[in-house]
């Protein structure tokens, strides 16, 4: 059969398990990637960063092992397959907590975030073709969009996790630092993930001809292309954008309206993630009933208008704000690598990994914003910078003309 992508697919109650151990990863995944927007106050305090920009390193270690790992990682599933490929990917993370749990300087710090980085991008890379193999192509829309909850909440529960280890931090930590004692914590869980990699048996991923990347003349072909290079940037500008809110809700309303950021700034942070949530939940409805482009520019519009509000306004309103404005993007991730997708005829694998590529945005737009609330001395100047990553993503929402447009409900009444 042609594009056959799975051997020996488990049935019934196996099926069940693994797809449960699977959401178990994405939650791992998500949990420890997405806490270093609680941890950058505690961590420009107790390093002494003088520059913002120091701080803004941070992430971009992060994600830089993105840019580095993504297409290798496709590479090894192929060639060594997807158990090696899951343990390695959990074991790089181990390496990388255990390392600045023992040794927490800020050198050490950057080090553990980009060997972190690495293994997350292989995990990423081989999560979403083993829950098709797992699930069945039959099922793969509804279990990403399972995963898709299940990562949004662990972004949500990490920071809550955060503030009760700094009220509760363990033995181990240091004199003062009792947020180290969260790498300590990614370190069991880990442990324990690298276990169930070696407990389990996964069935053998076949990559699909869509999921695999064309040669090198498919990748010559799609740079000559002008709207892949500006779908490229609006996802840089997409991942700039949560990034660069994610690493500094907490740090700005510290500042500005004097909130202890491991209290309310970490609660700003989880609810940045939990309304994006709820935005996805709510999107799935929007993008059966309105056409994807014009949800898009609502979203923008919406976002630029929120954090408008959190940056100027009280604090009692900025700290909702804020947050509010995950709940407006929650939509533009997907909407925009699908505009981009079907706005090609061919090469869609290579074109979904220059995409992915794109995520090293998560790097540069943070690390931009650090870098002008230093030569501005103003952390609000520095954010004011996010307005213009959104607006390019408005400019993606009117400018993009697919060739194949979103289903919607009423699509069928016109079919009949």
């Amino acid at each position: 059969m042609e594009n056959t992508a799975i051997n020996h697919r488990p049935t019934g109650s196996k099926r069940i398990v693994l797809l449960a151990i699977i959401m178990v990863f994405w939650f791992v995944i998500s949990f420890i990637t997405n806490i270093l927007g609680p941890l950058i106050p505690d961590i420009i305090k107790d390093f002494n960063l003088s520059k913002l920009t120091l701080a803004g390193f941070i992430p971009t270690s992060f994600f830089v092992a993105y840019a580095v790992m993504s297409i290798p990682a496709g590479l090894m599933i192929e060639k060594w397959g997807e158990k090696i490929v899951l343990f390695l990917g959990f074991l790089m993370p181990l390496a990388g907590s255990l390392l600045f749990a023992f040794l927490h300087t800020y050198p050490v710090l950057l080090i553990s975030c980009f060997i972190i980085g690495l293994g997350m991008a292989m995990l990423q890379t081989v999560m979403n073709p083993l829950q098709r193999a797992v699930g069945g192509e039959e099922h793969y829309a509804f279990v990403s969009d399972c995963s898709q909850v299940v990562f949004s909440g662990a972004s949500f529960v990490s920071p809550l996790v955060f503030t009760y280890y700094v009220a509760n931090p363990m033995k181990y930590a240091p004199e003062g630092m009792p947020w180290i004692s969260l790498y300590y914590l990614f370190g069991a869980i880990l442990i324990a993930m690298l276990v169930i990699v070696l407990l389990c048996r996964f069935p053998k991923i076949e990559l699909k001809s869509d999921e695999k990347s064309g040669g090198k003349s498919s990748y010559l072909e799609l740079f000559k292309e002008r709207k892949v290079w500006l779908f490229a940037l609006g996802i840089f500008f997409y991942v700039s954008t949560e990034q660069g809110l994610a690493n500094n809700i907490s740090l700005f309303l510290e500042r500005y309206h004097g909130f202890d950021s491991h209290t309310v700034g970490a609660s700003a942070v989880g609810w940045f993630w939990g309304s994006m949530l709820i935005g996805c939940i709510i999107g799935l409805l929007l993008l059966k009933l309105v056409d994807s482009k014009k949800l898009l520019k609502v979203c923008c519009i919406l976002a630029i208008a929120l954090l408008a509000v959190g940056l100027t306004a009280p604090g009692n309103i900025a700290k909702i704000a804020l947050p509010g404005v995950g709940f407006a993007m929650s939509l533009m991730y997907p909407i925009i690598f699908s505009l981009a997708l079907n706005s090609v005829t061919k090469h869609h694998g290579s074109f979904a990994g220059l995409l992915c590529t794109a995520i090293v945005g998560g790097a540069i737009g943070p690390l931009l914003v650090s870098m002008l609330s230093d030569a501005t001395s103003s952390l609000k100047t520095g954010m004011c910078l996010i307005f213009l990553f959104i607006a390019y993503i408005l400019f993606v929402a009117f400018w993009a003309k697919p060739l194949v447009k979103n289903k919607l409900l009423t699509d069928k009444r016109q079919e009949v």
